[in-house]
């Protein structure tokens, strides 16, 4: 008996003790998970520099087009009437245009569509003042082959610098993308969507971690994704594109018939906080 007593005690000591480890273990795990998540945390205060009901005040909040022009580096040249604002919602929409001449953009590709983009009047830049910005968009995107949609910006007096937050690429990867990166060169992460062409949440924190540098976090979904360093982004003036480009990268042909890309719900703010 005094043996079985023995044992019974010394199991007893012994669940405690690994179940004490559990439990720090996961507190710990719990901190430093609530600690890189912006979702969690109400110590920043953020100043709301294009709200979420934008598009239903589109000519306030938003220009058609490239900040450039009407092309880029695909097969699609933008036009207006490509564009359209319902019920808060921003519709892009893509269809053969028939050979139209080549773009005046590298690579110079033929023009094959006419499509839909958008730019904001508002140009953030991370400056002392204002260290983090925020990018949120809810979309819907096609994934074809030859369908090329993104949410990016990219600076507005020079390239770099460039931040892709949502980039499909003619499949269901979402990219997310940076360049200049710490060496010089693009960092990519790419992500596995389900049913890209139902609603996805795309977001971006961006924040000032040296005199010249950012570090960018990519969220979809609400799930962090990946975090890379920005280089040179400090001080930079930025364009934040909607864009519904066509074949160049993501492959080609693309499609036959009309093609969209919707986007609501987008938000730009930005914090005087770290």
């Amino acid at each position: 008996m005094k043996n079985l007593t023995f044992v019974l005690i010394a199991f007893i000591v012994i669940t405690s003790f690994f179940a004490c480890r559990k439990d720090n273990a996961a507190t710990a795990n719990s901190a430093a998970n609530t600690s890189a998540s912006h979702l969690a945390t109400n110590t920043v205060s953020w100043v709301n520099v294009i709200p979420p009901t934008s598009f239903s005040s589109y000519s306030t909040y938003w220009n058609d087009l490239y900040p450039w022009g009407s092309d880029h580096n695909g097969s699609a040249r933008m036009r207006s009437q490509n564009i359209s604002v319902s019920g808060g919602v921003l519709t892009l929409t893509s269809a053969p245009s028939g050979s139209v001449g080549n773009s005046n953009k590298d690579p110079y590709l033929p023009i094959h569509y006419y499509s839909g983009t958008v730019y904001a009047k508002t140009v953030p830049v991370v400056t002392d003042s204002w260290p983090k910005w925020h990018f949120k968009g809810e979309f819907q995107c096609e994934s074809q082959t030859g369908t090329w949609p993104a949410f990016w910006v990219t600076g507005a007096d020079s390239w770099p610098p460039e931040s892709d937050f949502m980039e499909f690429k003619g499949s269901a990867t979402c990219w997310t993308n940076t360049y200049k990166n710490a060496s010089g060169g693009w960092s990519s992460v790419g992500t596995t969507i389900s049913s890209p062409g139902n609603w996805h949440t795309y977001s971006v924190y961006m924040t000032k971690t040296n005199a010249t540098d950012v570090s960018i976090e990519y969220w979809i979904d609400g799930v962090l994704k990946s975090t890379q360093t920005g280089a040179n982004f400090v001080g930079k003036n930025l364009n934040i594109i909607i864009d519904y480009q066509m074949e160049g990268s993501s492959g080609s042909p693309g499609p036959t018939g009309t093609t969209y890309m919707r986007a609501r719900n987008v938000i730009v703010e930005k914090s005087a906080t770290l």
